[in-house]
């Protein structure tokens, strides 16, 4: 299996995730060629090599033709162009692409991040995918952006995309709604269920697009999983940053035994603590990298009761859980013991369900779904605003969620 793992230490916006795969190997002839077959006037693709601090990266800009100042796009529309290309709604994009002569997988995984980006914006804005009208998000820049990224891979031969925590940003942007808070509510509803980061960079790191491609095409997210490593590929930003503004993809093949891994389980027996302690120290134990974390009732010599509490993680974090545990806790004393464990693959996805958009962790084994688990989180806030049980939006979007993926 092919894997592509982007790494995001500055962010994410449509033309660095460009920019990476055609430093990792895209061939951009045939970038362009792909692209040509939207039928979308008004744009040209340029490439260039930049240094972006001790880094030396690709840049792609998508220039937008009669446009006062060709700039490069990085998911900001802005007035002058918006007169030339009027806002679009989604069912307009979705056709765009639908009538295209791309590559069925393309056209996919296009459709489904428009999708995704006309839903979050329909949410944050109070009104219906169907009223919604994008303006930074939908511009010509963001459609090549957006069909760019999903051809760049098709070219690549990808078959699963990771992606590393992405970092926030911070502070504010003026746009086509104002003076609002980074990151954007549109890129922060697109975000949810997706692990991220603060880096204290107070400037928008992750635009709309750059949220939306990686969110809807991410299997996984966070530590890089086994491969074989056979290209990198870096992406160039427009930002200077003390860090520098790149995103770089790691392409290569996934190893065989990427499921199977060593483990500890990590444990301590208390009987003289406060039950209301145990819910501070499993959220830092959470937030130290423990993979799970249970507790077991005991009793103990004299008849005492107690109990025994365990958690799993990889080995190179038990002392910082063992050091929790001594903050936190009356123990004098941790154990830990290694096992081997076998998991089955598992991803992040989100589907649209009848209550709408809805993180599913779904579970394969040699390729069949055998577990598809919504977001309890998200279940319950939707059942709360519908005023519904939980354990009918949880059924029905279990089942949904498991017709949709067979």
């Amino acid at each position: 299996m092919r894997v592509a793992y982007f790494d995001c230490p500055s962010g994410a916006a449509g033309d660095m995730i460009m920019g990476a795969l055609v430093d990792a190997g895209v061939p951009f002839d045939a970038l362009k060629d792909e692209l040509a077959k939207l039928r979308l006037p008004g744009w040209s693709l340029e490439r260039r090599e930049v240094m972006k601090g001790v880094f030396r990266a690709t840049k792609v800009d998508v220039h937008v033709h009669d446009h006062d100042h060709a700039q490069g796009a990085a998911d900001h529309a802005h007035a002058h162009e918006r007169h030339r290309h009027p806002d679009r709604n989604l069912h307009s994009i979705l056709e765009l692409i639908g009538a295209s002569d791309l590559p069925a997988a393309v056209k996919s995984n296009a459709s489904r991040i428009f999708t995704r980006l006309g839903e979050a914006e329909a949410r944050v804005h109070g009104t219906t995918v169907d009223h919604v009208h994008f303006h930074d998000v939908g511009a010509v820049d963001a459609i090549v952006d957006v069909t760019g990224a999903c051809v760049g891979l098709h070219l690549l031969g990808v078959d699963q995309v990771h992606c590393s925590a992405l970092p926030l940003g911070g502070g504010f942007v003026t746009g086509a709604h104002g003076r609002i808070p980074i990151p954007g509510p549109g890129t922060a509803e697109l975000l949810k269920g997706f692990p991220v980061v603060d880096t204290g960079v107070r400037r928008e790191l992750v635009t709309p697009t750059g949220a939306a491609i990686l969110t809807t095409l991410a299997r996984a997210a966070g530590a890089m999983p086994a491969m074989t490593v056979e290209a990198v590929g870096y992406g160039a930003g427009n930002m200077e940053l003390e860090t520098p503004n790149i995103i770089r993809v790691f392409l290569g093949i996934a190893s065989e035994s990427g499921r199977r891994e060593t483990i500890l389980q990590v444990e301590t027996t208390v009987d003289d603590m406060s039950p209301q302690l145990w819910e501070v120290i499993i959220e830092r134990l959470f937030e130290t990298g423990a993979l799970d974390v249970y507790l077991t009732p005991v009793t103990m010599k004299k008849s005492r009761p107690g109990t025994v509490l365990t958690a799993l993680c990889v080995p190179d974090r038990v002392t910082d859980l063992s050091r929790v545990l001594f903050e936190e806790s009356p123990t004098i004393g941790v154990r830990w013991t290694a096992y081997q464990r076998e998991r089955l693959d598992r991803e992040m996805v989100t589907l649209t369900t009848t209550y709408g958009a809805i993180p599913f962790k779904v579970s394969r084994l040699d390729g069949r779904v055998v577990t598809v688990t919504p977001e309890f989180d998200e279940v319950r806030r939707i059942a709360r605003a519908k005023g519904l049980p939980v354990r009918e939006v949880l059924d029905q979007a279990r089942a949904e969620g498991r017709r949709l993926l067979q």
